[in-house]
């Protein structure tokens, strides 16, 4: 044998004596993006040094922001001690600017007393997003809450009256007035108030594992806190309250505090069936 066949043979037996990666992690994701992967179960996971939840069925989950710049770091434990690090790319994307005229001035620059209102609701809902239990609603996929014309990307640079403001959390699918607005995965319902000053009505459905959808502008709430939808039950009707400035509904979609485009979801494809 010479010795390129006994390296090649050598090379071929080290490769299949490697033990194959316990997680299914993908080699890259994009900036707002979700995955799921599924790990040993009873392995113990982080991402970034952060511990998160892995599902007795081996379930794990986690998100890059809009700005993530990546590699995002996996490290599991597995059962039987050893340990495995995965790293994930992190693509980026483009990010357009979207101008939106006609806002009423006192919802881009509000008084002290109402910034004081709006950093108060604000921290109500960042609490509400902190629930972290072992449901897995996303886990059946996602449909369209409402079907109509995608009006507001995610992650869009947005200008108000000339004023420039934070990046657009969510999307927003433009849709008449009443239009019954439809829960996008099974959930509990964490947080339901009709009259938040900058979002209006406002509805969170937490998914399982950190993940939940934000439902904003809404004109009539149908559920309460503690309860429980399913996937396709109308939780409310679009509109246009808070800063808004026609009927349309806004749907942003979190991992805890990291916010996610929901156009990458498993199941949403393309644009708002018609």
């Amino acid at each position: 044998m010479t010795f390129t066949r006994r390296a090649g043979l050598w090379l071929a037996l080290g490769m299949a004596a490697l033990p194959a990666m316990a997680a299914d992690l993908p080699p890259s994701m994009s900036q707002g993006g979700l995955v799921t992967a599924t790990v040993p179960a009873g392995a113990t996971a982080t991402v970034n040094g952060k511990p998160v939840r892995v599902g007795s069925d081996g379930m794990l989950v986690f998100g890059a922001s809009r700005d993530e710049q990546g590699p995002i770091t996996v490290v599991l434990t597995l059962p039987d001690g050893r340990r495995e690090t995965t790293r994930v790319a992190v693509t980026p994307r483009a990010w357009p600017m979207e101008r939106v005229n006609g806002v009423p001035p006192k919802t881009v620059n509000p008084p002290p007393d109402i910034a004081t209102r709006i950093q108060r609701e604000q921290a109500e809902v960042a609490a509400a997003r902190k629930r972290d239990d072992d449901r897995e609603g996303f886990a059946q996929g996602f449909i369209w809450p409402v079907v109509g014309r995608i009006s507001g990307r995610f992650g869009s640079q947005r200008v108000f009256n000339g004023t420039p403001k934070s990046p657009h959390p969510g999307m927003d699918i433009a849709v008449p007035q009443g239009t019954p607005v439809k829960a996008p995965a099974d959930g509990v319902i964490t947080f339901a108030k009709p009259d938040l000053y900058l979002t209006g009505g406002t509805v969170l459905i937490d998914h399982g594992f950190g993940l939940s959808s934000n439902f904003l502008h809404l004109s009539r709430i149908d559920v309460t806190v503690g309860q429980a939808v399913h996937q396709g039950e109308v939780i409310g009707a679009a509109g246009m309250t808070g800063r808004a400035t026609g009927p349309h509904v806004h749907w942003g979609f979190n991992w805890f505090e990291v916010r996610l485009d929901p156009m990458l979801l498993p199941g949403i494809v393309g644009t708002s069936p018609h």
